[in-house]
């Protein structure tokens, strides 16, 4: 099949994009104050962070995410017409395959835990809001770039 070898360099441009799309996201002006104040951070904390730990890990972990990209995007599809070949090779395609596993993956999950934790609904929803454009603009970027 045509596209089934990894692109790693996609890869790391797609592990790169939680990087910009949260500098966007969590911007002050966009939903950065309500997600301080949902999660009590303060200025003064998020001050005494290790930059080079927390973007570095940051980094790796969406690594990760974009490897299992990889795997939604090229994989699977019917037997007569899998993923992988030409007709799914978009931006499109992959994006709403990121976009469907932030919704089926990453919202369960985050709820879970902020049921546990007592967070907000608004909480929630500013965290796997993020995810799900993030996820579909890396599975995109991938299925498209290959």
């Amino acid at each position: 099949m045509e596209g089934m070898d990894i692109n790693w360099i996609a890869l790391v441009v797609a592990a790169i994009i939680p990087l910009v799309t949260g500098f966007i996201w969590y911007n002050p002006k966009v939903f950065g104050t309500a997600w301080m104040k949902e999660t009590g951070m303060t200025e003064e904390k998020a001050k005494s962070m290790n930059p080079g730990k927390t973007y570095g890990l940051a980094v790796v972990f969406a690594f990760l995410v974009a490897f299992k990209l990889w795997g939604e995007v090229m994989l699977g599809g019917a037997p007569s017409d899998p993923h992988g070949t030409e007709a799914f090779l978009t931006f499109k395609h992959g994006a709403l395959h990121g976009a469907v596993v932030g919704v089926l993956i990453v919202l369960p999950v985050f709820a879970t835990n902020a049921l546990f934790e007592m967070k907000s609904a608004r909480y929630v929803l500013i965290n796997v809001g993020y995810w799900i454009v993030t996820m579909a603009l890396m599975g995109g970027t991938i299925n498209a770039w290959t």
